[in-house]
């Protein structure tokens, strides 16, 4: 950034300050909280695999909140469906390595809803800032005695002149033998930003029902409705050719967000629409995977598997747009 001479600090305008959680379940998490001075806000929890808890632009919330709040690693239930005793969901959650989706047992092995990598803190976490970007860097290390020796190594670039977030993973294998790998980025969309005012825009060629409940739901897929007491969760599966890409945008408060990824590495991409009362939530998740359990993915031949001493990288872009900018790059939502 050039020499600002209005300022006494840099934090008066952007920056990164560390908190530290005290009482109930998050007691002692550690908390980074990032501001680009262009109205982007966000919060990297560091004891959580430096997901994205909270994020928002001009004072707008982005993300959801589950009502597990903020939840510390050691109280991780990884028996079956325990993840949801403390999936705070936050605006990113990161779901693997070893499994996503359903629970299952899969080549002998039991597996829990959604892997445990969102539980893994980091143990190595630093951040500068440069000219041009706030740049986060943290190692999470899922290594077990006689298992997988999976190493995940996440960057997150912030830019100080635009709305933008580069989440870049890079993934290594240090074990003796090839390892499945499988990967969701669980990004939860919440009020204000979701609401009825809402539009949904996914060019994919093609949308899949994840299951019956789905399919009755197939020709509102992209509608955002009221909160619904009852409501069923919707899962669906889209495909695309070589770039993906989501967009959330909300007439009301003038503001969206954009997700992109590369369609060739994250081949799934999961539209988990969920809107009941409380639990208002849209999920848009890329993946290298679906989420019927790693024990489908074998059966379908279609897991992924990383050999030893091989890395491999993934990269989501986020970029936060306001009404102006929709205007110039993504007309067919206004006029649609």
């Amino acid at each position: 950034m050039q020499y600002n001479k209005y300022i006494g600090h840099d934090s008066q305008l952007f920056g990164v300050e560390e908190h530290i959680l005290v009482g109930g379940k998050g007691n002692g998490m550690r908390l980074f909280q990032v501001k680009n001075g262009k109205g982007l806000e966000f919060t990297v929890s560091a004891d959580r695999c430096a997901d994205i808890s909270r994020l928002s632009v001009d004072g707008k919330n982005f993300g959801y909140f589950s009502p597990c709040g903020y939840v510390a690693p050691q109280y991780y239930d990884d028996d079956s469906f325990g993840f949801l005793k403390s999936f705070t969901a936050g605006f990113l959650t990161t779901c693997g390595l070893s499994a996503v989706g359903s629970p299952c047992t899969d080549n002998g092995e039991k597996l829990p809803l959604h892997g445990t990598i969102s539980h893994c803190p980091a143990d190595y976490f630093t951040y500068e800032i440069t000219d041009d970007h706030i740049v986060i860097r943290a190692r999470m290390d899922e290594s077990t005695l006689f298992g997988r020796k999976m190493v995940l190594n996440r960057n997150i670039s912030c830019s100080l002149l635009s709305n933008e977030i580069m989440i870049t993973d890079t993934i290594t294998n240090h074990g003796t033998q090839s390892e499945p790998l499988m990967l969701l980025y669980h990004m939860n969309l919440g009020y204000p930003l979701l609401d009825e005012n809402a539009t949904l825009y996914i060019p994919s060629k093609k949308v899949i029902p994840r299951n019956d409940q789905a399919a009755r739901g197939i020709g509102s897929w992209d509608k955002i409705m009221q909160p619904e007491a009852g409501f069923e969760e919707q899962c669906y599966y889209h495909t695309f050719e070589k770039e993906g890409f989501a967009v959330l945008y909300n007439s009301k408060i003038e503001k969206g967000i954009v997700i992109s990824f590369d369609a060739e590495k994250l081949d799934y991409f999961i539209e988990w629409k969920m809107l009941g009362q409380k639990d208002y939530v849209l999920g848009l998740e890329p993946a290298n995977c679906h989420a019927d359990g790693r024990d489908k993915m074998r059966a379908e031949g279609n897991l992924k598997f990383l050999d030893p001493g091989a890395e491999i990288n993934y990269q989501v872009k986020l970029t936060a747009i306001l009404y102006d900018e929709l205007r110039l790059k993504y007309p067919m939502i206004i006029s649609g």
